[in-house]
């Protein structure tokens, strides 16, 4: 199987009804490479790709052929206090605390556009 450079076997795709604020949240959280972005005929955004950490998120507004939806995201962060923090001071609400837990310094956020964030920091 010949995977293009940049992706994975398995990517999420996100459809959403403010792709503009989900792109604003996650470089306010993470570090993160735009490797792709449009824009429709409307104005709003196409197909976009994101890279967090090498793995690749693709996302985009959605139509009125293909509806917003909502997903669960893990992400490994060198530092969970600190991608916590940046998370709701970009609008997130906790889903969970940030706790020490037996795999690692973990907590739980949602973002502007209903996806919730998994965030870890591994513990060593």
């Amino acid at each position: 199987m010949k995977i293009p450079q940049g992706h994975q076997a398995v990517m999420p795709y996100v459809l959403m009804d403010d792709a503009d604020a989900f792109l604003d949240f996650v470089k306010a959280v993470f570090t993160v490479e735009v490797a792709y972005e449009s824009r429709n005929d409307n104005g709003k955004r196409g197909h976009c790709e994101i890279r967090i950490g090498g793995s690749t998120i693709m996302f985009s507004n959605s139509t009125e052929q293909w509806k917003a939806g909502t997903v669960n995201l893990f992400v490994y962060v060198e530092n969970a206090d600190l991608a916590f923090n940046k998370a709701l001071g970009a609008g997130a609400t906790v889903i969970q605390p940030l706790e020490n837990r037996d795999y690692g310094r973990s907590c739980g956020v949602e973002d502007t556009q209903g996806n919730i964030w998994w965030i870890t920091a591994v513990n060593g």
